[in-house]
């Protein structure tokens, strides 16, 4: 089917080329004539194969029957690049997962160039002339007309002139074009004057003006920048010459600057003596505020315990409380191995449906009215440790699952290491954090165990925290498949940990299921051993001071069990009728621990005394339903701190019958020190190591 010219033209104005059979006839005469108008040279060639007269084909030419050759083929010119990916894919944090990417770019760029010049005789060199206010001659500008044509109402005089006036210095004439420099033209798409590179480049005021301004906005910024370089000059002088006149300072403003330096000196140093001072005299206060509670902490004994017999009973000592913190439930308590009257206290909350901020509050026993140190936090605190060595160093853990560090040398509220997502911080509230030795480096390192299941080691390096995954939780040991088959554990809540006394390597973590697995620092993929210890999560795991087998635990599900690790079965197992906050071993006794519950209740235990019952339970909280939530030794003096969840830590002495000593036999050599209380113990290993348990 023959198709003119114009159906062509308008095929492809629609983005679409039309191919047709070379059979199909045209009008010849017409388009010849066309082609001469338009002077297209269409040669011999095209003749011959409009007349289809000494046609050549390729041999390996398809053959097509007259349909096919008529039959019409549609082309769509599209702007993708055929050679563009079209399997990109990106990694979606959204939906965890790598997603394909829709939007390709599809620009292809084959040749860039960026060019500076200018022609001289183009319109833009023109116009550029003409804004530096060059002659006319030079800045006429095309106006669109034809070059051939002639302009009459051009002003330019031909160059014979020249000569005859020559007494006339005219701007348009040759010898001014010869004798003046022109100026460099520069290109309109890659230029920038010197005005537009500053902000703050005001006009100059004029007082009495006689004159308009100029209209050319460029000279009066270059009138400025005359001004502006001026005054810089004029500066740079001023300054050379003080820096001369400092080479060579007088003797009198040596000793002006000298004095200063004193009068500095001695400023600062008389308030770090006021500071000190006034620390001094508060506690003075204090003490005599509270004479008699210090006089019952240095004397008092229970009288009453020596017809008791067995019971022994806490005397209530300083209570510690800060007005900032009153809402804030106490999360953490820890004592300072080298300051034992200083202790540190975390704030935070047990409530996760009423997050918010924490505190940091240090404590000593010779000023319970006001803290010593204070640290606020935006998240609440869950725990803490001093180290033991390097007391001033304090590790953190808080609900939003970051670990930190404070160093109480430091000035500032800020801590001086601190974990980000980047860093590896936890997913889930950190439960627990506790300092060990250093590295081979000698850099300091604690370890975290978190809700997300696992226990991380932190090490100091210069100014960051570099974490190491020790190990990772799961429920039983089992393997959970995925979709695709891929094996993924489940994960087991982590909620307290403890490391061994004497092995270096060995430590327990207690989980939010109620089991306790016996994990190695060297194996990160098993567990040494898992027991079946409580029904609800355990709050505290606590290896014993002094045998090297023996550990406590205790749970929400109201009881405290004593372990033998190398037994799966609980040696002792105590039900205190409610649910248990926290447990501590004494630091004097191997046999005497005490734990907290949540009806504010204290309850002290010696197996040495009584192996069925607590020798002391008594109530320490002034409101019924406040809830003690920690519980400390001192490592020295026999009191122990309690905290509760209104913000309040209280002090209390142990009366004699509840820190009693081992009496040595006639005629027997009793082992001194930390063996006479290993003693103690295996003495009672030794008569509970029979299938049944001991049960309260």
């Amino acid at each position: 089917m023959p198709v003119s010219n114009n159906n062509v033209a308008a095929s492809v104005r629609k983005g679409s080329i039309v191919q047709k059979a070379p059979g199909a006839k045209s009008n010849k005469t017409a388009s010849k004539k066309k082609d001469e108008e338009e002077g297209v040279d269409t040669g011999d060639g095209w003749d011959e194969w409009s007349h289809g007269k000494g046609l050549t084909k390729p041999p390996d030419q398809l053959e097509l029957t007259e349909d096919e050759l008529k039959t019409e083929l549609t082309r769509i010119l599209t702007a993708n690049n055929p050679h563009a990916p079209q399997n990109i894919v990106r990694y979606s944090f959204k939906e965890r997962s790598y997603k394909p990417t829709s939007v390709v770019d599809q620009m292809a760029v084959h040749f860039v160039l960026d060019g500076s010049l200018l022609h001289q005789d183009s319109d833009e060199a023109r116009r550029l002339r003409a804004k530096e206010g060059l002659p006319e001659e030079t800045a006429t500008v095309d106006t669109g007309t034809e070059p051939d044509e002639e302009k009459p109402e051009t002003p330019a005089t031909p160059v014979e002139d020249g000569g005859e006036a020559g007494e006339e210095d005219r701007p348009d004439s040759v010898a001014s074009k010869t004798d003046k420099k022109e100026p460099k033209i520069t290109n309109q798409f890659n230029f920038s004057e010197r005005a537009s590179q500053t902000l703050n480049n005001p006009l100059r005021e004029r007082s009495c003006q006689t004159e308009p301004p100029p209209r050319s906005i460029f000279s009066a910024t270059a009138n400025q920048w005359e001004i502006y370089d001026a005054y810089v000059e004029e500066l740079q002088k001023q300054e050379k010459s003080k820096e001369k006149q400092k080479a060579v300072p007088s003797k009198k403003d040596n000793d002006i600057s000298k004095k200063k330096m004193m009068l500095t000196e001695t400023q600062s140093d008389d308030i770090g003596k006021v500071d000190k001072a006034s620390k001094i005299f508060e506690r003075m206060v204090n003490q005599n505020i509270f004479d008699d509670i210090a006089q019952d902490f240095k004397y008092f004994e229970d009288a009453s315990d020596e017809f008791r017999e067995q019971e022994g009973t806490l005397l209530p000592l300083w209570k510690f409380q800060y007005d900032k913190a009153k809402r804030l439930s106490v999360t953490a308590l820890c004592w300072n191995k080298k300051y034992q009257d200083l202790f540190a206290v975390g704030m935070g909350s047990y409530d996760f449906s009423k997050q918010g901020r924490g505190m940091l509050v240090f404590y000593s026993l010779k000023n319970s009215a006001f803290p010593e140190y204070i640290y606020p936090t935006s998240s609440g605190i869950l725990c803490l440790d001093i180290h033991e060595q390097h007391s001033y160093l304090v590790a953190v853990g808080f609900y939003d699952g970051c670990v930190a560090v404070y160093n109480l040398k430091e000035e500032g509220v800020e801590p001086v290491y601190k974990s980000t997502a980047k860093t590896g911080k936890h997913t889930d509230p950190v439960w627990q954090v506790h300092w060990q030795n250093d590295d081979m480096d000698n850099n300091h390192n604690f370890y975290s165990v978190s809700s997300d299941g696992r226990v991380v080691s932190w090490t100091l390096v210069k100014n960051e925290l570099v974490f190491t995954d020790i190990i990772r939780l799961s429920l039983n040991g089992a393997v959970s498949e995925g979709p695709e088959g891929a094996q993924q554990p489940s994960i087991a809540c982590g909620t307290s940990f403890d490391f061994h006394k004497q092995i270096d390597y060995l430590f327990l973590v207690g989980t939010e299921e109620g089991k306790i697995h016996k994990c190695s620092k060297t194996y990160s993929s098993q567990f040494l051993e898992t027991y079946d210890a409580h029904s609800m999560a355990v709050d505290a795991v606590k290896w014993n001071h002094f045998h090297p087998k023996v550990f406590i635990s205790c749970s929400s599900d109201w009881t405290v069990k004593i372990w033998d690790h190398t037994i799966n079965t609980p040696m002792f197992t105590f039900d205190l009728l409610a649910a248990v906050g926290d447990v501590a071993w004494s630091p004097y006794s191997s046999t005497v621990f005490a734990a907290v519950t949540t009806d504010g209740t204290v309850h002290v235990f010696d197996l040495n005394i009584n192996k069925y019952e607590a020798i002391c339970q008594q109530p320490v909280v002034a409101k019924k339903k406040t809830k003690l939530t920690h519980i400390e030794f001192n490592p020295i003096y026999p009191i122990i701190i309690v905290g509760d969840d209104r913000g309040y830590v209280t002090s209390l002495k142990l009366s004699p019958n509840l820190r009693k000593k081992p009496k040595s036999k006639k005629g027997q050599d009793m082992p001194k020190g930390p063996e006479v209380e290993v003693v103690k113990m295996e003495k009672l290993l030794s008569l509970l190591r029979e299938p049944e348990q001991s049960t309260v």
